[in-house]
């Protein structure tokens, strides 16, 4: 059977296309490259294009012979996504209808989605069960939450088996050459700061936390690589039709705590120059999101096994061997 992997050239993706391959699954990646980089994906078929293209779409999956998705491609920045509400709904809810209309003429069997914990919004809660309910507060976490919707109406009408899988905070890389390069992400945004000899920003120490920052939980990239790949497996087997999941360590880290590590980790923490400075609060960031993760335990046998201290590590490997390459991008 044969994968098609969506933005299987970006940060999470090319994670996903490597471990699937150590596990012996056949994988075709599709991305428009418009953040990700081919030079992830050595030895992978790449093509070149947008999920939006019904028939580039249509025909991959006849000549490559796809039998299972796992959807990655998207848009995820909050803050981009309150000043861009309908970019985001085009990238994110279109391009997964203009996908899902053209796998179920091809008769694709299997669909594992990359969602995400900002579907739940500002939960009242300590921990999120997938029975918690989603309220969105964001552009972004809607668009994610229409999507599961989307995929579940379909497989009511069509018999599709999907896996909806509910990524918290992501962080860390498998080797420096798959690490994240953007700076939207808590750990590369701080990075980026520290490499510049500047103060790292905490935006807003106003929430309802014992440290005014926001809580989060942070899962390593390569035990979401896993996640993908048990989901795929259940779906391939039959073992699993239907499936939504959180992923994450559930264990929840302020803002605050995680400069410290990551100080910690590239050697300022005694620099007083490299103490955050706090800047106001951005729109849409929930006060705690932290997960439960005994569903996927239950279900798939899957758990998080790398700790905060590793994810950071691993990221400032990558980022201090992309500093050579002069690469940012």
């Amino acid at each position: 059977m044969t994968w098609l992997v969506t933005g299987g050239a970006g940060y999470i993706g090319s994670h996903v296309v490597a471990a699937m391959q150590h596990e012996g699954e056949s994988v075709v990646v599709l991305d428009d490259l418009s953040t990700g980089d081919a030079a992830r994906l050595p030895g992978v078929p790449l093509i070149q294009g947008s999920v939006s293209d019904g028939a580039l779409l249509e025909r991959t999956f006849r000549e490559r012979r796809i039998r299972g998705v796992v959807h990655i491609a998207g848009k995820k920045q909050v803050e981009e996504s309150v000043r861009r509400p309908l970019f985001y709904y085009a990238e994110n809810v279109e391009g997964l209808r203009v996908l899902l209309d053209a796998a179920t003429r091809a008769g694709v069997e299997s669909v594992v989605f990359s969602s995400s914990a900002a579907v739940y919004g500002s939960p009242d809660t300590d921990t999120v069960t997938e029975e918690t309910d989603c309220r969105p507060v964001n552009p972004y976490g809607r668009s994610k939450l229409i999507g599961e919707q989307l995929i579940g109406d379909v497989a009511s009408a069509t018999g599709l088996r999907y896996a909806n899988l509910r990524y918290f905070n992501v962080a860390g890389a498998t080797r420096p050459s798959l690490a994240d390069r953007g700076v939207s992400n808590l750990v590369p945004m701080v990075f980026r700061e520290l490499d510049a000899r500047r103060a790292p920003r905490i935006f807003g120490d106003n929430y309802g936390t014992a440290d005014g920052t926001c809580i989060r939980d942070f899962v390593h990239v390569a035990d979401i690589a896993d996640a993908h790949v048990a989901a795929a497996r259940a779906l391939q087997d039959g073992r699993v039709t239907a499936l939504t999941a959180n992923i994450g360590r559930g264990e929840g880290v302020s803002v605050r705590e995680m400069i410290d590590i990551i100080r910690a980790v590239t050697g300022t923490a005694r620099d007083a120059w490299a103490e955050p400075v706090v800047e106001p609060r951005r729109p849409g960031d929930p006060d705690r999101v932290v997960a439960s993760v005994q569903r996927i335990h239950e279900v798939l046998g899957w758990r998080a096994h790398h700790d905060v201290e590793e994810m950071v590590t691993s990221a400032w490997a990558g980022w201090t061997a992309a500093r050579g390459t002069g690469r940012r991008d």
